[in-house]
């Protein structure tokens, strides 16, 4: 299980982060404790009122717990987790708030702490988290036989293509994967031995060289989007200088974007708009089910709960009529019998408590094996889609330096009426099946 932790502030934003319901197919809040108000919004803002009588800004702790997707972890497992990261982190009865989270085929949990000690009127303090969160994450893994990631094996074999939110939304600005982006980048760097290579493999997939601010060096793709070489390839700057020479020598990222502003940009955008509605359309009944399945799961779950409710509350019918009032309940207590009704009452109670846990459990299960099936289609197609965006960049990226070497050949009063025609006839040579002409 994987284990992500840090301090921050924002109650009010975690809370909406935590209930969103279009980025989870479900979200189900599993706990508020330790706060007076009963409700995530209300329990964080109860956190910040809180932290207003001390000088903490970063009132609370969050935590993400993410076991292996392909395993049906049991909430036993996360309460034990949480109660391992409560000891080690000195957050023992802090106030909390558990929720847990399904997309995408998978349930993962997320834990707010409020740091602030009420006793004392001042925060906890958090000292090396990480090391500690990543010491019971290992324990996890080895405890249930599970495949530990290789960055916890070895810390030079972590996964190269983890990436930040920042990136993600980078990524998600043009519709790309940051998966699919990192993995290129560091492909491009792994087959060049110096910045010729390295540039004419970033140009294969659309990528362009340049320096950015503070003398860094960066990437440009074809829609303006610029990726810090450094946090992308995961090298230093002292290595970048050794293979691709001093920043310096880069053209600027606003040179480079207006180099490709133009045109260029445009017949990328065209044709990979065009490609974008191709996949949307294969992907379309993909989504329609993915929407009925989210919809009838709800149904399903909303249903077993109604279900269970009335059934308990049947139940303790049944054992508060064991416990006798009046005299003779007095009489009972005197010679043992209440105490035995009693002893009954408690067992049965933890016995339909398990039992409800674990149909609950079952359903989950259930839903999530089907909705994981579904998933393997989607990750499929959105596969394909990305390996046919990378060979339409990669065409599109040919033809384009073809046609810049012919017009540094070309003499100018030669080139300058024929450049549109010889552009779209050394298209129309090399691929007769694009039309350059949008349809109107």
């Amino acid at each position: 299980m994987i284990l992500k932790g840090n301090q921050r502030g924002g109650g009010k934003q975690m809370a909406l982060h935590l209930l969103n319901e279009k980025q989870n197919e479900h979200v189900n809040i599993h706990e508020v404790s330790g706060f007076i108000a009963s409700d995530v919004l209300g329990a964080l803002n109860e956190a910040y009122a809180l932290s207003k009588g001390t000088q903490c800004k970063q009132f609370m702790y969050s935590l993400s717990l993410n076991p292996p997707q392909d395993k049906n972890v049991p909430i036993s497992v996360f309460e034990d987790a949480l109660a391992r990261v409560e000891k080690k982190l000195g957050l023992e009865g802090q106030p909390r708030v558990v929720i847990f989270h399904e997309k995408h085929g998978r349930r993962h949990a997320h834990c707010v702490w409020s740091r602030i000690d009420t006793d004392k009127m001042k925060a906890i303090n958090i000292s090396h988290p990480k090391m500690k969160l990543q010491s019971i994450a290992r324990s996890i893994y080895k405890e249930h036989g599970w495949e530990m990631p290789e960055g916890f094996k070895d810390k030079s074999r972590a996964n190269p293509l983890n990436y930040t939110r920042a990136q993600w939304q980078q990524a998600a600005r043009t519709g790309q994967s940051p998966k699919v982006i990192k993995a290129i980048l560091q492909e491009c760097w792994a087959v060049s031995d110096d910045r010729c290579e390295f540039e004419e493999a970033l140009k294969e997939n659309g990528y362009y060289l340049a320096m950015g601010n503070r003398r860094s060096y960066v990437a440009v793709d074809v829609y303006g989007e610029v990726y810090s070489l450094t946090r992308q390839l995961g090298v230093k700057r002292s290595e970048l200088e050794k293979r691709l020479g001093n920043s310096n020598t880069l053209p600027p990222v606003s040179e480079v974007k207006e180099k490709i502003s133009g045109q260029l940009s445009n017949i990328f955008k065209n044709f990979l708009g065009e490609q974008s509605k191709d996949h949307q359309k294969a992907l379309k009944p993909l989504l329609k089910t993915k929407r009925a399945m989210t919809k009838q799961h709800r149904i399903d779950r909303a249903a077993q709960k109604s279900y269970q409710e009335k059934r308990w509350q049947e139940e303790e019918l049944k054992r508060a009529s064991r416990i006798r009032r009046g005299f003779k309940g007095i009489w009972d207590k005197l010679n043992g019998k209440y105490w035995k009704s009693r002893k009954i009452n408690e067992q049965e109670t933890e016995k339909c408590r398990s039992r409800d846990q674990k149909e609950r459990e079952e359903l989950i299960n259930n839903q999530l094996a089907m909705r994981r099936n579904l998933q393997t289609q989607l990750n499929q197609a959105q596969a394909k889609h990305e390996k046919d965006r990378q060979n339409l960049i990669r065409d599109l990226s040919h033809m384009v330096d073809v046609n810049e070497l012919k017009s540094k050949t070309t003499p100018s009063h030669e080139h300058e009426p024929t450049h549109k025609k010889s552009y779209n006839h050394q298209i129309d040579k090399d691929h007769p099946d694009i039309d350059l002409e949008p349809e109107i």
